[in-house]
């Protein structure tokens, strides 16, 4: 059988349950550091001496750099690294910052020497949630291979909590280690049906493999970024350097909130704004990917064999009778089926860029055909590969557990609503139905409450010079998010004309790699800042 066909059960749950409950979030300065660099400061004392002494056996520690054998969660990655260049290492960091004394966890560490004098290290998150920074930071360094960035920084990666090879990872499907099946990530699943039974079964699942419950509480974007200050001290760095990409945006943010005085620079690409709660934020998402798919739509009815057809009135009713019927028949796609959700999926992962435009529409012409190989690709390689070289494997779930621990909580009514405003802003998402059955928050039954808090990053104080960069035509971080926050964090911004989900690490633009790296190396922004184009 092959890996791809093989079932992940969830105990007393559909074998879709996991994949129907994740919602998208829709991937340091020169010289040595002073005595202050590795320890923790004011904002991290615990107000006993025992705490404070705990914590700052975590900020003096030394890291061991070696080879990333260790970091590697299948043989696809093994392979990766086998090739690529850098060195990995662990850093240590408390589970429970609230307890520094008590049990401690790991968090896998890349690190890629720059390609000229290093003048310290950039902290780099490609986004997700869930992504790997480990893997993303040999991703941003395959493509910047001119940048004045990978020539004057040391490229540091690292997998936030929950993600990839820091422990515990998270995992909430079957006890003998995950298989992908096919529990891809189609960004958001439209028919899903829950029971209190199903999302019982979720929890229980997930900190039965992820560590307990207690675990899945730390794997939030503040306990992140806690982290992230650790990580900069045992870099030896007295500030730091970031460079986050549509969820590491959120990151960024939310370290410029709770440690400003530590910020060097800080380049924060396709924003996540801070100032919406869960349901405005995903609507505004939603409504991205209809004017995205709409922008897809007019550049695939140039040509008369568009599966869409020509007239700009019917491209939604016609992707429709395409999707709808996978509903009830699922058509052949490889060697298992494609349904509504994951030709969705798949169609919305090609919607990040304009060149997956093609993909889609020939994709949709081969479901007309009775085939869903192409859709059913997308969704693999948004996820990161086919079955037996999957690289960031535990995406899904990452993903997951960190939007449980972020997001506000929503009641079925709540929900539903957020449903039936879904496919009023973004109908070519809607599988049809009654869009209140069986809306429940998946997260209902996690064992905290949400620690990110919305609006988040408000009123920093003694924040550097930051550069916001953002696509006009970003389907999923719009445009006015990235003005949101770069008013909210008196940032400059960066608006570049054109298609497309985040743009600095693609390394194929001069107009924006000049800026950000002008401004990451030497702290400086333009007199006037220009607007540049994709």
């Amino acid at each position: 059988m092959s890996a791809r066909t093989r079932s992940a059960v969830l105990p007393g749950a559909s074998r879709s349950i996991l994949r129907r409950l994740c919602l998208t979030g829709v991937v340091l300065v020169i010289g040595a550091a002073s005595v202050l660099a590795c320890t923790p400061g004011e904002d991290d004392d615990h107000g006993d001496s025992a705490s404070s002494a705990a914590l700052e056996l975590y900020y003096t520690q030394k890291l061991a750099w070696r080879g990333c054998a260790d970091v590697a969660t299948s043989p696809r990655e093994a392979e990766i690294f086998g090739k690529a260049p850098g060195e990995c290492a662990w850093l240590r960091v408390p589970l429970n910052y609230d307890d520094p004394g008590g049990a401690a966890t790991t968090v896998a560490v890349l690190r890629v020497a720059a390609r000229g004098t290093s003048q310290g290290s950039l902290l780099f998150n490609p986004g997700g949630p869930g992504g790997s920074g480990v893997l993303g930071g040999l991703g941003v360094v395959a493509q910047l291979t001119k940048s004045r960035i990978t020539e004057r920084f040391d490229v540091v990666g690292f997998d936030p909590r929950g993600v990839g090879a820091t422990k515990p990872a998270a995992d909430c499907y079957t006890e003998g280690g995950k298989t992908r099946g096919d529990e891809v990530f189609p960004l958001m699943t439209m028919t899903a049906s829950l029971t209190e039974e199903d999302t019982r079964a979720v929890f229980d699942r997930c900190a039965k493999g992820s560590g307990g419950a207690e675990a899945l509480t730390q794997m939030g974007t503040r306990t992140t970024v806690r982290d992230m200050d650790v990580l900069r001290a045992a870099l030896g760095e007295e500030k730091l350097t970031f460079l986050g990409q549509s969820y590491g945006t959120r990151l960024g943010a939310v370290y410029a909130e709770q440690f400003p005085q530590r910020v060097r620079a800080m380049v924060l690409d396709g924003a996540f704004d801070p100032n919406l709660g869960t349901i405005e934020r995903r609507l505004s998402a939603y409504e991205g990917f209809q004017r995205a798919f709409e922008a897809m739509a007019a550049t695939c009815a140039k040509a008369a064999t568009c599966p869409l057809g020509t007239d700009s009135t019917a491209w939604t009713s016609n992707f429709q009778k395409i999707v709808q019927p996978l509903r009830e028949k699922p058509v052949p796609a490889l060697d298992q089926k494609l349904d509504f959700d994951t030709a969705l999926g798949g169609v919305m992962a090609g919607l990040y860029s304009p060149d997956k435009w093609p993909t889609v529409v020939s994709g949709l012409a081969q479901v007309r055909q009775g085939r869903g190989d192409k859709l059913l690709e997308l969704t693999f390689d948004f996820e990161g590969g086919e079955a037996n070289s999957v690289v960031n494997g535990n995406f899904t779930e990452a993903a997951f557990a960190i939007n449980c621990m972020d997001e506000q909580r929503l009641s079925p009514a709540d929900t539903a609503r957020l449903r039936a405003k879904t496919y009023e802003i973004a109908p070519f998402m809607n599988p049809g139905g009654d869009p209140a059955v069986g809306a429940r928050d998946g997260c209902e039954f996690w064992p905290a409450p949400p620690t990110l808090g919305i609006p988040y990053a408000q009123n920093v104080k003694g924040l550097p010079d930051t550069l916001v960069i953002s696509i006009t035509g970003d389907p999923t971080t719009p445009h006015q998010g990235a003005i949101r926050l770069a008013d909210t964090l008196g940032s400059a911004l960066l608006t570049v004309e054109g298609e497309g989900h985040t743009v600095v690490s693609s390394g194929k633009n001069t107009c924006v790699d000049t800026i950000a790296a002008d401004y990451l190396v030497d702290l400086k922004l333009p007199a006037k800042m220009p607007t540049c184009s994709v």
